[in-house]
């Protein structure tokens, strides 16, 4: 208030003469509810603060007015606002009347309001059920409509709701560049919509320096430190009441189970709202000593609790919005917020269904420390705000104008932009070759770049951006739009930081290795990082025989054993990032030495590097070339010249080749007995050679309940670059739990 104060007044003098208008704008503000006033009050603020330009009218109505729900206009009048009239608007019910109800007992009251306070211009912030009320009273009595966070998407009853008073209201401030896109396709008049950000960030970006401990004491006890506490807000979603309850259940028992200190703010007025309150009170929150339970916070409190928590959890657009300015995590639950923009703090839990799936993103997200974000303001939206106001002219006619776009006679379109398709950057790390590959959303490799791979770290890390580069460049030429990179390499891999903790051997200087920062930084594009045998059950999933599978396995046959397990149509990653490591299954205590020191592994035996190592022996013996078979003198021993010679009739080789098979085969054994798939998909060169043996394996040694399992080859030809592509393919558009 003090910074609007000090503006300077010779400024807005020479503005009035310039416009030679003496006019005040008389400005109505109404706010229904704690949330919609933290936002308008930056407003109401600037307004008071330049009573030369405009009159403020303030209308409280809604929740305000409730004792269940803090009595919060005492807020607006501790921030000395003027109240000018109070409407008691709120049916008390449990179901969706109940809002319909206050929606029609807000209408009959709000034009006798209206007619006393004759206000040139309405601001009415959001996608409530009383702002709807509001901006349709408004209208119905040609009074010009201000219409604050339109354009935005969510989920629930609200975006309906938002969208009604977009088309009802005569100026639009958005907060996101995408909502201002929204606006001008739902043909909103360009020219009377002002991108600002939101009115709050102009306070939460100042806010972080201010004391908190006091405040934190206060709300949840002195015993309690910053970033070891949780803020819970978490609201009734009335477009499906009923499991909306139910998740909120899960979501309080899941935080018990958490054991750590929690506020939790009573619901939002919604139909629903009295049955979570009831949920509440059932599980004793109350009561219990790691809980306190409070129907408001002021707002100034509220985003310093936010600010220094070590996680907020529930489905308030709060949660999405405002704590991003401070990096502190989020946990997203269920729908209500779908299609919100939010920051890499926010974890979306979209099927909040289970307890345990709550307590494990709990685990995942509290205590860290996100960058912070400013998807929603810089701190300057009111300035802006202001600025527009004193730019409405009165005396423009009052009917609204729609932007239509022009329709076409002629419906053909240019073929490049038929053409231009979604598309990945997919890096494939072989222990031979590195490869990168521009690949289509319907799985086409448009583009391959091959290089052998360099043996050090600086070389390698130098040459992949080098070639990412490149194909992003060469994307423009071929009509694909990069949405990202995703890298498929050996050894274990950390995908939620994008490192590779340890390499094979094959990868020399391969170890402890951020991926993702450096290549991110030089593409500005997000990167995804996986184990090569978790990306090829994902190529599977999306493109493969695994699409639509609910429980599958995938092997790859190659230079050395890998694979990945699709269980319930997740990926299995394992507490430590090392499970599907199935060539690492023993199926013999006394087997030959695997590279990873242990003895009988199925890599040990149905390696490309196993049956190189076999094929040595016998042609170190003069028993592997057979009639029909050839070597140069400085030709390398490999496993293609020992399965020539088994389908030359080479009984030795014939016989390396089905002990090779068979420990595969118990292998696959194994893992039905384990996890139960109902598909195993072989992958890799060797697939073909080994295929008849698994199943002869699953037929001898399987239980009988496990033998109906199909067993197939992969049809992908390059499931290592079309699993890269599909880490980014289905994660681009934002993170899902």
């Amino acid at each position: 208030e003090v910074y609007f104060k000090n503006l300077s007044k010779q400024k807005q003098k020479e503005v009035m003469e310039k416009n030679g208008n003496n006019h005040k704008l008389r400005v109505c503000v109404a706010t229904c509810n704690r949330a919609d006033y933290s936002k308008l009050a930056p407003i109401m603020f600037g307004i008071k603060a330049e009573p030369q330009f405009f009159e403020l009218d303030v209308v409280v109505l809604g929740s305000h007015l409730i004792d269940d729900y803090g009595n919060t206009y005492r807020m607006i009048e501790q921030d000395d606002f003027d109240i000018h009239t109070r409407l008691h608007t709120i049916v008390r019910g449990e179901d969706e009347a109940a809002m319909v109800e206050s929606v029609g007992l807000a209408l009959v009251k709000l034009p006798d309001v209206l007619n006393r306070l004759k206000p040139d211009i309405m601001i009415v912030h959001g996608d409530r059920f009383d702002a709807l009320a509001l901006a349709t009273s408004a209208a119905l009595m040609n009074i010009r409509i201000l219409h604050i966070e339109g354009g935005e998407v969510s989920g629930t009853i609200d975006d309906s709701i938002r969208h009604a008073i977009t088309k009802l209201a005569h100026y639009h401030v958005c907060c996101t560049r995408s909502a201002e896109q929204h606006l001008i396709a739902m043909c909103e008049d360009h020219d009377r919509i002002l991108l600002a950000g939101c009115p709050s960030y102009d306070k939460l970006l100042s806010a972080k320096n201010k004391d908190y401990m006091s405040i934190i004491s206060t709300w949840l006890g002195e015993d309690v430190k910053t970033r070891d506490y949780i803020v819970a807000l978490q609201h009734p979603v009335t477009t499906d009441i009923k499991h909306s309850i139910k998740m909120f259940e899960l979501t309080l028992d899941a935080l018990i189970s958490f054991n750590k200190r929690t506020l939790v703010l009573f619901p939002n007025v919604d139909a629903g709202d009295k049955e979570m309150v009831r949920v509440m009170r059932k599980k004793g929150i109350e009561h219990h000593p790691n809980f306190r339970a409070v129907k408001h916070v002021p707002f100034d409190q509220f985003i310093q609790l936010v600010a220094h928590a070590g996680c907020m959890i529930g489905n308030s657009s709060c949660g999405v919005r405002e704590v991003g300015a401070f990096g502190t995590p989020v946990i997203n639950l269920g729908t209500r917020q779908t299609g919100r923009e939010t920051g890499e703090n926010v974890l979306h839990v979209r099927d909040a269904d289970t307890q345990d799936k709550i307590l494990h993103a709990l685990q995942l997200q509290f205590g860290k420390q996100y960058p912070c974000s400013k998807i929603y303001g810089d701190g300057n939206a009111v300035p802006r705000i202001l600025k527009f106001l004193k730019s409405i002219d009165l005396k423009e006619p009052l009917q609204k104008k729609f932007c239509f776009p022009p329709v076409k006679d002629n419906i053909s379109q240019d073929i490049d932009h038929i053409l231009e398709t979604q598309s990945a950057l997919a890096v494939d790390l072989g222990g031979t070759n590195l490869r990168v590959a521009i690949v289509s959303m319907k799985g086409e490799i448009v583009k391959k770049y091959t290089q052998l791979n360099p043996k050090t770290y600086e070389d390698r890390l130098a040459l992949i951006l080098k070639m990412c580069v490149e194909a992003a460049s060469e994307a423009v030429n071929v009509n694909c739009r990069i949405l990202g990179v995703g890298i498929s390499t050996g050894g274990r891999v950390n995908p939620r930081e994008g490192i590779v903790l340890h390499s094979t051997k094959l990868i020399q200087e391969w170890s402890s290795v951020d991926l993702r920062s450096p290549i991110s930084d030089a593409l500005h594009l997000p990167v995804w990082v996986d184990n090569d045998g978790n990306c090829a059950a994902l190529a599977e999933r999306k493109f493969g025989h695994g699409k639509g599978i609910e429980n599958f396995v995938t092997l790859i046959t190659g230079t050395g054993i890998g694979g990945g397990i699709v269980h319930q149509h997740e990926l299995i990653h394992g507490s430590s990032f090392c499970a599907a490591e199935l060539g690492h299954i023993v199926v013999s205590l006394d087997g030959p030495e695997c590279l990873c020191g242990s003895q009988g592994c199925i890599e040990a035996y149905a390696s490309g590097i196993a049956l190189q190592r076999e094929a040595k022996k016998l042609h170190d013996d003069d028993l592997l070339l057979v009639e029909g078979m050839a070597m140069k003198e400085e030709e390398i021993v490999s496993a293609a010249h020992l399965i020539q010679a088994a389908k030359l009739g080479n009984t030795k080789a014939e016989s390396v080749l089905r002990t090779a098979g068979t420990a595969l085969g118990l292998g696959v054994v194994n893992i039905l007995h384990t996890v139960n798939p109902s598909l195993v998909i072989l992958s890799g060169v060797l697939a073909n050679h080994y295929v008849s043996a698994v199943k002869d394996v699953i037929n001898r040694q399987a239980l009988s309940s496990v033998k109906t399992v199909d067993v197939v080859v992969s049809n992908l030809a390059d499931p290592a670059l079309l699993g890269a592509a599909s880490l980014v393919l289905d994660y681009t558009t934002r993170r899902i739990y």
